[in-house]
């Protein structure tokens, strides 16, 4: 009774401070870490904000590890923090090694480091999803009770992100990548340049315009070209 009480007076706390955060960064790291204190055999953790059932960005990872694994779910477009995302609430990941639903990501994965996930999901607005995952350092880790205060976790924070301010951040956020990400392809295809150069081209017009970098490359997307909104 004692433990539970502990639990609920944490989480508790955890919403409080979560509510009271105006900066996005600042409230994802909150979920992580105390995800990784409360959560039995969490070793890692992240945030992953999903867009357009594709593109993941891993934010407040604990390590290299989730953002690796995100890049790979990306570049598959399979994996558990897609299916938490769009499908499951929750997707409770034992063996990554023989794990068959995602045939692309599963072993790679493996091959990356990580042994067992358990992600939730955390809200959707739109078409963008957001959703905690967690990593542990063997396979077979997460049991019931990890995944019941794995739930709790999530719960309080989708309670203090809903309706948020920093919600709006996030996915405003990720709408501008994808579009950055849309005008680096056309440069790219256009002048045969690599990402980087494309990068800098847009940079450079967004400087000599005197206009942001996120209409620069909406122009571009729009019209095919570089100039200056009327």
């Amino acid at each position: 009774m004692a433990a539970t009480s502990d639990l609920a007076s944490r989480l508790s706390d955890l919403a409080r401070k979560l509510q009271l955060e105006d900066d996005a960064d600042a409230m994802l790291a909150g979920i992580v870490h105390a995800a990784l204190e409360l959560v039995p055999h969490a070793a890692d953790a992240s945030i992953s904000l999903v867009s357009g059932r594709r593109t993941i960005v891993s934010r407040a990872a604990s390590s290299d590890l989730p953002r690796r694994i995100d890049a790979l779910q990306c570049e598959t477009g399979q994996g558990p923090c897609l299916d938490a995302s769009y499908e499951d609430r929750i997707v409770n990941v034992a063996d990554l090694s023989t794990e068959p639903r995602w045939p692309d990501f599963s072993l790679p994965a493996f091959g990356l480091g990580a042994r067992s996930m358990l992600s939730f999901q955390l809200f959707v607005d739109g078409d963008h999803l957001g959703a905690l995952n967690l990593f542990g350092k063997d396979v077979s880790v997460f049991g019931a009770e990890s995944e019941r205060i794995g739930t709790l976790v999530a719960a309080h924070a989708a309670v203090a992100l809903a309706g948020s301010q920093q919600v709006s951040q996030l996915t405003h956020a990720l709408d501008t990548r994808d579009l950055i990400g849309q005008a680096k392809g056309i440069l790219m295809e256009r002048f045969k340049i690599t990402a980087q150069q494309a990068f800098l081209l847009l940079s450079r017009a967004s400087s000599e315009m005197n206009i942001k970098l996120h209409d620069v490359a909406e122009q571009l997307t729009v019209s095919g070209e570089m100039t200056r909104k009327r």
